[in-house]
């Protein structure tokens, strides 16, 4: 068994708490154990206990975010020996990415990080997705401790439900095309609109961070709309606003205007969702794309930085 270690910012304890709970199959085969500082007991040394809990882990976990990064204890304390550990082979640190932020020039910056490609939990539409992808990778590095292969393979016989049996070898090759019905594409409509919400937060705080002549809003209005802004030198120079439906989905898909206040119905691009009979994706009318690109089937990430690209573009050109 595997012992784990939760380095995070409080401010971000309840992704912490959802991601524990991800990893409840994990602690139900045995795999790991997992310690963060709340389960210190009253009366106990804080810093005594957190650093024993430390040196005995074999899988240290950073909860990346603007906080974490901010936090003496967390960077200086925690993170600093959790390399160290890293270095010596004692533990496998892996960088979990909760929100954006400059992590890649950290002195973890080098490692994997997960989720893939180090996209943050915050701009995942369905977080759980998120999750999921962080269990299999932290599964993955459990494998490849010393010691570690023969109880991760008899905890991961796969049994069949209907024969109640371990599951033969077989091919990869299973997908079958299916139909999609209204509510499954109106439910990937709202999944896509949130994203696309998270994504545009996350992109215009990340550039104030790097402009410091730059200023950024995001306004929500309702569940269905968000306006974004940038400020150069306290003026404004760039807005939009992105919206979805009028109750009853009358609106073509998501919409995206130049205008920050503008009347539903008056856009300059939309994304309906369609699919290829495996999945469901995003494809754009094509109203804004002139630079020679097919206005091919997007993924949510996809269509996200379609959208902004159509936004950003105004400092860029």
């Amino acid at each position: 068994m595997a012992n784990l270690f939760f380095s995070y910012s409080h401010k971000d304890e309840a992704l912490r708490n959802e991601l524990e709970t991800h990893l409840a199959l994990l602690k139900r085969q045995g795999v790991i154990s997992s310690w963060h500082d709340r389960r210190i007991t009253a009366g106990s040394d804080i810093d005594k206990k957190i650093s024993t809990e430390l040196e005995s882990s074999q899988i240290i976990l950073l909860l990346v975010s603007a906080y974490f990064l901010d936090s003496d204890y967390c960077y200086e304390k925690e993170m600093t020996r959790a390399i160290e550990k890293h270095s010596e082979g004692s533990a496998v640190v892996i960088p979990v990415i909760l929100h954006p932020c400059d992590w890649q020039s950290s002195p973890f910056g080098k490692l994997r990080a997960t989720p893939t490609d180090g996209k943050a939990v915050s701009l995942f539409a369905n977080q759980h997705e998120a999750f999921s992808i962080i269990v299999k990778d932290i599964r993955e590095a459990i494998g490849n401790l010393p010691g570690s292969v023969k109880t991760l393979r008899s905890n991961q016989v796969s049994v069949s439900p209907e024969t109640n049996n371990p599951q033969r070898d077989r091919s990869s090759n299973l997908r079958i095309k299916r139909k999609f019905d209204d509510h499954e594409r109106d439910e990937f409509l709202e999944d896509s609109y949130e994203y696309l919400a998270r994504y545009f937060e996350g992109s215009l705080q990340e550039l104030s961070a790097r402009n410091p002549q730059i200023k950024t809003k995001l306004k929500r209005s309702g569940e269905t709309s968000f306006a974004a802004f940038i400020y150069e030198n306290g003026k404004r120079v760039a807005e939009c606003s992105v919206y979805y439906g009028g109750g009853n989905y009358s609106a073509p898909g998501i919409i995206y205007s130049n205008q920050s206040d503008v009347q539903r119905g008056s856009y300059n691009e939309s994304l309906s969702v369609i699919d290829d009979g495996y999945t469901l994706q995003l494809k754009p009318l094509g109203i804004q794309i002139f630079d020679g690109r097919d206005d091919k089937a997007l993924s949510q990430q996809g269509a996200a930085e379609y959208y902004w690209s159509l936004f950003i573009k105004r400092l860029q050109e």
